[in-house]
């Protein structure tokens, strides 16, 4: 027998079980349609009474897109190949730590629901879709009356610039 016929199986064997198994690195698939070039993020949708959110979250998401794709984002949607659009669902901010001295609020929680879909614009077909997201953000209160800065508006930045990363991120491990 020759030599390279007694390695042929093992090389068989390795493509096998190295070539076909479906693990990638997240992020590194390419399985979005080629047609996709271009990618629009409209205006969110608002059910809340919180209106800057809503209006941060396309910026974020854009940037975000840029930063760590090759897709080029275009401002119009009827230019783009698919549309991510969205809509702010739900905004809750709720105390989660209190002063036992005066029963005041030190620190609250807001947690934002949101409804995602990535359509491909010509088709309509649905390419990436989480809706019922769910977010949260903790941020501090100052007890003292003359030191009180109103942190919500910095925890929507944060909750915002989260958002960008974890949903270019489950678009990207989605393909």
């Amino acid at each position: 027998m020759s030599r390279a016929a007694a390695v042929a199986p093992f090389v068989l064997v390795l493509a096998a079980a190295g070539g076909g198994c479906g693990y990638h690195i997240g992020g590194q698939g390419d399985l979005m349609p080629k047609t996709v070039k271009t990618i629009a993020v409209p205006a969110f949708g608002n059910v809340t009474a919180r209106y800057k959110l809503a209006r941060l979250l396309p910026g974020d998401i854009t940037r975000e897109l840029l930063s760590r794709t090759r897709y080029v984002v275009v401002p119009d949607a009827n230019q783009a190949d698919a549309v991510l659009g969205g809509t702010l669902a739900n905004f809750v901010a709720y105390p989660i730590v209190s002063d036992p001295a005066t029963g005041r609020a030190t620190a609250a929680q807001v947690v934002v629901t949101l409804n995602l879909t990535l359509r491909e614009r010509v088709s309509g077909k649905v390419l990436w879709s989480n809706n019922g997201a769910e977010f949260r953000e903790r941020y501090e209160i100052s007890l003292d009356p003359k030191a009180y800065f109103d942190e919500s508006g910095t925890a929507a930045d944060r909750v915002s610039r989260d958002v960008a990363r974890s949903v270019v991120s489950a678009i990207l491990e989605a393909f």
